[in-house]
């Protein structure tokens, strides 16, 4: 059997085209190649985003505002001192991009105007952390990106 050009072109073509169909399937089917989403309720939360727009711009308009930091004993959110820490409400989440099964949410409960989340809750690594919180009916959202 002779090949020329042409054969050759189509046999490299189907080649190709077999090792990356291998791949692609090997990806899909393998259970080690973790192909999860960003967020489970991604287009439930989209809805959300008029709400989210109008909580941030009440936190911006704070005249003192909530600090997210990283210190040696783990992350700690303080909330302004003008006002009573014991109407605070809400919950802390921390998202980490890589591995969604490293998120969690804490709710918010102060005994003064900070609150610790403990450095063994927290695997080294970037965290997005969302503090959404209300004070007399008015709701405030902060975010904030920590490379811990």
């Amino acid at each position: 059997m002779k090949i020329n050009w042409g054969k050759g072109i189509v046999i490299a073509f189907v080649l190709f085209i077999s090792f990356i169909l291998y791949f692609v399937l090997k990806v899909q089917s393998d259970s080690k190649y973790d192909n999860e989403m960003v967020t489970e309720d991604y287009y439930r939360k989209e809805k959300l985003v008029q709400n989210n727009i109008e909580s941030i711009e009440n936190a911006n308009n704070l005249s003192q505002k909530v600090a997210i930091v990283k210190t040696t004993e783990g992350i700690k959110v303080s909330f302004p001192k003008e006002l009573d820490y014991s109407k605070i409400k809400g919950k802390v989440s921390l998202y980490r991009p890589s591995n969604q099964k490293l998120d969690f949410e804490t709710s918010i409960s102060l005994s003064g105007f900070d609150l610790l989340i403990p450095k063994n809750n927290l695997v080294d690594g970037l965290w997005d952390i969302t503090v959404a919180w209300e004070y007399e009916g008015k709701t405030y959202l902060n975010k904030e990106e920590i490379y811990f």
